[in-house]
């Protein structure tokens, strides 16, 4: 119980940092999401090291999924969804975590702490860089993509895949840059 309850006061001060910057903010709807975003980064080392299991793990992130679902239709927590344009981005980021922690839990943590790293660190700071610097920029199944926003994605992945890639194995792949290109290519379509 003291593990959940430690994973929930982490959930809820990100939650409040969001709702206090807000306030002070009122016009950064999208930095408050990608506060948010960017600040559950953390979550999965934090739940490996408390060694909760997986099938917990995985309860709690469907739990949390379809919170995050019924909000989108309901906005009963409007920061979360607080943004001009509709995306299921939020649900689909739940639902990624749900397949890593299926997939990697207790069989490659290093994996699922690299996949989850390259949704948070990754599209987060592509999100926030990429609509708060000119470049040039495309529409792609109606959500605008940019190139430093793009760059951005894919440095960050290389970036977080270098550094646990190096943890676990002590050395530097090539096959680190075909991991980081495969993500910035997914984030085009999200």
């Amino acid at each position: 119980m003291i593990k959940f309850t430690i994973i929930l006061l982490y959930l809820t001060s990100i939650f409040l940092i969001s709702i206090v910057f807000k306030k002070f903010n009122e016009d950064s709807k999208e930095i408050v999401r990608k506060i948010i975003h960017i600040g559950i980064g953390p979550l999965i080392p934090i739940a490996q090291f408390l060694k909760i299991e997986q099938n917990s793990a995985l309860i709690f992130t469907g739990i949390i999924s379809l919170i995050v679902l019924i909000n989108y239709i309901y906005k009963i927590f409007p920061t979360i969804e607080d943004v001009e344009r509709k995306s299921f981005g939020t649900f689909f980021y739940c639902i990624s975590l749900f397949i890593l922690i299926f997939l990697f839990w207790d069989k490659d943590p290093y994996s699922l702490i690299t996949g989850f790293f390259i949704m948070t660190f990754g599209d987060g700071l592509a999100g926030l860089i990429g609509k708060k610097t000119n470049s040039r920029s495309w529409i792609l199944f109606k959500q605008k993509k940019s190139l430093i926003g793009t760059i951005t994605m894919f440095l960050t992945s290389l970036i977080v895949v270098s550094i646990i890639g190096y943890a676990k194995h002590n050395n530097f792949n090539l096959n680190y840059f075909t991991i980081a290109f495969i993500a910035t290519l997914l984030e085009q379509f999200s």
